[in-house]
């Protein structure tokens, strides 16, 4: 059952990120649930910061910051296990493999536990907690000060701790994507820390859910075919992909 509550919200979610603005009425005629159902989910995502409501309608809440770690852990749940499928199959055992931050790089790390011999550098406790009982696991975390909603490390700390390695695929996300395919965040140390581990890998792995795609964010840097593969389960404009095709960027979408 709550499976189902989950998946819903995750659906409502979506929605909410192609159309500006949607009507409890709408949602339901999309779901195929009673509006009575709609509103008890929308009242929830509004509580978790997720989305505002007034006058019947709603959307997604736009935010200087990102929202907190756990209200993300619940959102695109699904996408975010086949993007994590995805890159396992990517990645081979005994490689070495860079981790950043968020709740899409830890469902990646928690697939990838059932790798063998892997060598890790994160900025991310809940990324190396994830590893914690992968076969013949060896992890480096970077130091400094601890961001504690997201328990990471980004900015200066990170950009220091990535330059001393040279890995074979560094998995990473962003806090949006423009629809002209730019690389956004909340704040420049996302940023600098996003630079610092693509930087160390030879293969760079973009992962990104769908919610996040139209979302515009006040800092960017660059764009998505940037990076060497993008895993999502977002659908790019033909302007987007004839760009990561022309850069010989790779798009996986799941």
């Amino acid at each position: 059952m709550r499976r189902d509550v989950t998946q819903r919200r995750d659906e409502i979610i979506a929605l909410l990120s192609e159309s500006e603005t949607l009507s409890a009425a709408d949602l339901s005629s999309e779901l195929s649930v009673s509006v009575q159902t709609i509103r008890a989910d929308l009242r929830d995502l509004d509580e978790a910061g997720l989305v505002q409501r007034r006058n019947g309608n709603a959307w997604l809440r736009q935010q200087s910051e990102n929202i907190g770690y756990l209200p993300r852990a619940g959102i695109a749940r699904q996408e975010k296990q086949r993007i994590s499928l995805a890159v396992k199959s990517l990645i081979p055992n005994g490689a070495r493999v860079a981790l950043g931050t968020g709740t899409t790089v830890e469902t990646c790390a928690r697939f990838l536990a059932s790798h063998k011999d892997l060598f890790v550098a994160s900025n991310s406790i809940h990324a190396v907690c994830a590893l914690q009982h992968a076969p013949g696991v060896a992890v480096e975390l970077a130091g400094g000060t601890v961001r504690m909603r997201d328990l990471d490390m980004i900015g200066a700390p990170a950009l220091e701790f990535f330059a001393n390695y040279r890995v074979d695929y560094a998995v990473f996300s962003c806090g949006g994507l423009s629809e002209g395919g730019r690389l956004m965040d909340y704040n420049a140390d996302e940023i600098t820390a996003r630079k610092a581990i693509a930087g160390c890998s030879k293969r760079s792995i973009l992962v990104v859910d769908s919610t996040k795609c139209g979302l515009e964010l006040a800092f960017q840097m660059g764009h998505v075919w940037d990076v060497d593969i993008i895993v999502t389960g977002a659908r790019f404009s033909t302007s987007v992909l004839e760009n990561c095709g022309q850069q010989g960027c790779q798009v996986i979408q799941v």
